[in-house]
């Protein structure tokens, strides 16, 4: 016996097809747009009538505020075209009449979708507090997360008070986020901005993070990834790792962070790894034409990671980190030590490379810190380089 669900949507879908239109507007699978309707049925029924057609398929969604509950937008389709035109804002729920899900929008299993434009407002507010609070929270839902999927473009997106991280994507291949936009308070925890992990090809272009975590995170299994023209802080920097919380985990490779600009962050260009043993490893890293302003950590990379000194004490890193260069890395620190690398004992850092830096720290002399790194410093590097 079919749901009402199921039914539901198999007579939105038959109503598309019997529109001449090629264009599908969530309005007309019943979407109020009046901030309070929970229109996840209705998205769900115009994404149906998109993913199972076999011609390329644009859903628009008009200017207004459309409140929705966890809704995942599932393929593969039957086309491989599917565009989505976000003129509106969409609501999530607080977080209390949120259900356990781990995202509250997820792209899940589909190729060749595009995002353009648009607002998500998460409303995270309230799971701040709750946890600043020190009370017993959930951990939060993700904003927008692309699981498994290709080809997909995001692009001029605005999303802003994540309840965890902004947009995370996982085990995916060629994704683009460009012009995206990212907001959260500097005190909201967890609210990374962006999380790569175990994905290939993908590119963060052009974008603006304003948050209370990392500004970009990189998890293992990451592979050529590009960051290009992004603006981070307020926010924890840009971080490979944490890395080697597993015995069995795979590496990063090929990344790269060109023009890029921070501002009043914790850090800056950081790897990190759990101080414990891992298979883990980072290689072919460029940070290239980067300027710090008032940064606390501007260049680290710390191999001891271990919050709450539980489980890793009196351990070395397994993470090889290798064929890393920093080029063209210049402003101010908001911390004497300016370059600090505290490499592993038993997988020191090797091929490190530093180029052109210059970095200074109010009105005296910083300084750089060195251990278990081998590497080669070239022109001029200030502070003076301990490799």
């Amino acid at each position: 016996m079919a749901t009402p669900i199921n039914s539901l949507l198999s007579l939105l879908f038959i109503s598309f097809l019997s529109s001449s239109n090629a264009d599908l507007n969530v309005a007309d699978f019943g979407a109020k747009g009046d901030s309070k309707t929970d229109d996840s049925l209705s998205f769900l029924g115009a994404w149906a009538a998109a993913c199972t057609s076999p011609k390329p398929t644009v859903i628009i969604i008009p200017c207004k505020r459309y409140f929705l509950s966890s809704v995942v937008f599932q393929g593969p389709c039957n086309n491989s075209n599917v565009t989505i035109h976000l003129h509106g804002v969409l609501v999530a729920p607080d977080y209390k009449k949120m259900d356990s899900s781990d995202s509250w929008l997820m792209f899940y299993d589909v190729a060749g979708v595009s995002v353009i434009g648009g607002y998500l407002d998460s409303r995270g507010s309230s799971l701040w507090a709750c946890k600043l609070a020190g009370q017993n929270c959930p951990d939060g839902a993700t904003a927008l997360t692309i699981y498994g999927s290709k080809d997909v473009l995001i692009q001029s997106l605005i999303s802003i008070n994540a309840k965890l991280y902004h947009i995370v994507v996982h085990t995916c291949t060629n994704v683009t986020l460009q012009g995206v936009r990212i907001y959260a308070p500097e005190n909201s925890p967890n609210t990374d901005g962006v999380h790569v992990q175990n994905s290939i090809n993908v590119g963060v272009l052009n974008t603006i993070i304003k948050t209370g975590d990392d500004c970009i995170s990189v998890g293992p299994g990451t592979k050529n990834l590009q960051i290009l023209r992004v603006a981070c802080g307020p926010g924890h920097g840009i971080s490979i790792g944490s890395l080697g919380k597993e015995v069995e985990e795979d590496g990063v490779e090929n990344v790269t962070v060109k023009i890029a600009v921070f501002t009043g962050t914790q850090n800056g260009l950081r790897i990190k790894s759990w101080g414990r043993p891992s298979n883990g490893f980072v290689r072919g890293v460029i940070f290239k034409q980067v300027l710090m302003n008032n940064v606390e950590n501007p260049i680290v990379i710390d191999q001891n990671y271990c919050p709450g000194s539980s489980g890793c004490p009196n351990q070395n890193s397994g993470i090889k980190i290798s064929h890393v260069t920093y080029t063209d890395v210049k402003g101010t620190s908001a911390s004497q030590v300016a370059m600090k690398f505290d490499c592993s004992a038993t997988s020191p850092c090797n091929w490190i490379g530093l180029r052109d830096i210059k970095l200074t720290y109010q009105d005296q002399p910083a300084e750089s810190f060195c251990r278990n790194i081998r590497g080669i410093a070239l022109g001029v590097v200030t502070p003076p380089s301990c490799l």
